[in-house]
């Protein structure tokens, strides 16, 4: 597979690209304020949440919201979403701010934890979100959503993590189940990890060549990877943009059920996030086109 070599910049100049808050003024926390305090509000205002493990580790565990019920006879389908943080920040306790979104449209909703770095290195983050969306697909008809129409969503490092979820014929990992997921949302991610090695970014990550070519989707085969939305902010580097750009040119040179990647106007690589489930945003529009797009498959009342 032939693969565009990336830019050469000098190391500060590389560091800078590879910090998105960079393009804010480095000063990312009321982002993140932001995302716990909708997450909890959430929480306080859904009356069809549970908290549920998905393996045996600690950080094995996900929230899921429910829509209320309707008279629909087919079950709602699931936006799973895998937060960002470069692998080594925030949980699912500041991951469900698009839970009310979902839910007031029909739809599912679940944060998903996972182990960090340096606890964790990449390839077994990956293993675990693999694992999470098997366990999902196993029990989705008991819980209430329908298995067969559960979209990844990420955002950053979330967005790698899912990207990573819709490998077929991964050699580190055997196939999910046949559709799993049926579509992905990848938001302001990184897809080649190689440029990061050299940063202090890879700090925590202790990444070398191998092991960064072993988890990077744009070098990897995407043949049998889901129908696929990619999406940015205006005010990120150009290290972001050129990942997703490149990672959109991938998927439809190989073939791969292509949509459109879209760039948000006045949105950073922090609060692009938000719009992923709004209607009235050509994110949130365009990801419930997405779901719009997929067959039902189970029924049962919700």
């Amino acid at each position: 597979m032939t693969q565009i070599p990336n830019p050469v910049f000098s190391p500060q100049d590389r560091e800078r690209e590879y910090s998105p808050s960079s393009c804010i003024g480095g000063n990312y926390a009321p982002y993140i304020e932001q995302y716990a305090t909708l997450s909890k509000a959430a929480l306080v205002g859904s009356a069809h949440h549970v908290e549920l493990a998905y393996g045996d580790a600690a950080a094995h565990k996900l929230d899921l919201f429910l829509p209320a019920g309707t008279h629909s006879e087919s079950l709602p389908p699931l936006l799973l979403f895998i937060h960002g943080g470069y692998w080594q920040e925030l949980s699912k306790a500041s991951s469900s701010f698009s839970a009310p979104d979902c839910t007031a449209a029909g739809i599912a909703f679940a944060a998903l934890d996972y182990t960090l770095a340096p606890q964790a290195c990449v390839h077994d983050m990956v293993l675990e979100c693999r694992k999470a969306l098997r366990w999902l697909h196993q029990h989705g008809n008991k819980l209430g959503f329908d298995p067969q129409r559960m979209v990844v969503s990420g955002s950053s490092a979330g967005a790698h993590l899912a990207a990573m979820c819709c490998l077929r014929g991964w050699e580190d990992d055997a196939d999910l189940p046949l559709g799993t997921p049926a579509a992905a949302v990848l938001v302001s991610g990184i897809y080649d990890l190689q440029p990061l090695i050299g940063t202090s970014i890879n700090d925590a990550l202790s990444l070398d060549a191998a092991s960064a070519r072993a988890v990077s989707p744009q070098l990897l085969d995407l043949t049998g990877f889901p129908p696929t939305l990619i999406g940015w902010g205006e005010i990120e580097t150009s290290e972001f943009k050129r990942q997703s750009q490149a990672f959109a040119d991938l998927l439809k040179a190989q073939g791969a059920q292509y949509l459109p990647p879209i760039e948000m106007p006045g949105r950073n690589h922090f609060d692009v996030i938000f719009d992923q489930a709004r209607p009235d945003t050509r994110l949130g529009a365009a990801t419930h086109a997405l779901f719009a797009s997929l067959p039902v498959t189970s029924t049962g009342s919700t």
